[in-house]
């Protein structure tokens, strides 16, 4: 199954290289993930007091002995204390793409322990940041109500204005770029799949208004494959997006010692030491 972030311009898969040492680059939103995504994210999780779950599918025959059960899927599950938000690494089980490019981590969050069925989720593939998404993980951690709505659209569009990102001229209210239109992030119609508790969400026809979500994603060379996407359902607070885009479009230099093949020659670099 595919979900195409961009209709019109499908995604290709980049495969990162090695450095031959670390250094320090940027700009961050072109850095990806230094190979270690699911590293980043889980030690961030766990000094948060998320507790983490391992969960195996497989197939067993009835004469196998367990060392030779076929392991089909086996995703990781962080769940936060009060169990109302949540952090899936789905990677291994690859269950759709955002675009051509395979779901790493997929984010949920609930209003309250009664129900079973996450409020809101979000979707980040691999060469996101991982600095950007523990950024996204920590605002959602520090948030009371995980799914109550929380200010407009401008927190996620001022946040990366405030880092030299430019709003569209022509949509300045719902996108904004990097100075060279290599990143984007805006708000539009959620592609399917991407799962929201409202049914307006699911159920919306063809010539009816339907619910908008934000996206961010990195298209290093016009046309030629993006680096990274990220979506997030209709219902996700507007604030914790601004987190997300915060950290996206900080200036800080990230420590790499994996730089992706696409954007090598457009990273700044300056020594580890």
């Amino acid at each position: 199954m595919e979900a195409l972030l961009h209709p019109d311009f499908p995604f290709d898969r980049s495969t990162p290289t090695s450095a031959p040492s670390a250094c320090w680059v940027g700009p961050r939103h072109l850095a990806g993930d230094d190979g270690c995504l699911y590293d980043a994210v889980a030690d961030a999780l766990a000094e948060l007091g998320w507790t983490s779950l391992t969960i195996v599918r497989g197939r067993q025959e009835w004469d196998e002995v367990p060392e030779d059960r076929q392991v089909l899927r086996s995703t990781v599950l962080h769940i936060s204390p009060d169990t109302l938000r949540w952090a899936q690494w789905v990677l291994p089980d690859e269950p759709f793409d955002l675009g051509s490019l395979p779901i790493a981590w997929q984010v949920s969050a609930r209003t309250d322990t009664s129900s079973s069925l996450a409020q809101w989720s979000a979707y980040f593939t691999p060469d996101v940041p991982g600095e950007v998404l523990v950024g996204f993980l920590v605002a959602l951690d520090a948030r009371g109500q995980p799914a109550a709505p929380l200010g407009s659209s401008e927190l996620v569009l001022d946040a990366v204005a405030a880092h030299g990102w430019l709003r569209d001229i022509d949509q300045p209210g719902v996108r904004a770029m990097d100075p060279t239109f290599a990143s984007h992030i805006r708000l539009g119609e959620v592609p399917p799949l991407i799962q929201d508790a409202d049914p307006l969400a699911l159920v919306a026809e063809a010539d009816e208004a339907v619910l908008a979500g934000w996206q961010a994603w990195a298209e290093p060379v016009f046309g030629a494959g993006y680096l990274w996407a990220a979506s997030f359902g209709a219902s996700v607070p507007h604030d914790l997006v601004a987190a997300f885009a915060d950290t996206l479009s900080s200036t800080a230099l990230v420590l790499r010692r994996v730089l992706p093949e696409s954007t090598q020659d457009r990273l700044l670099r300056a020594p580890a030491d």
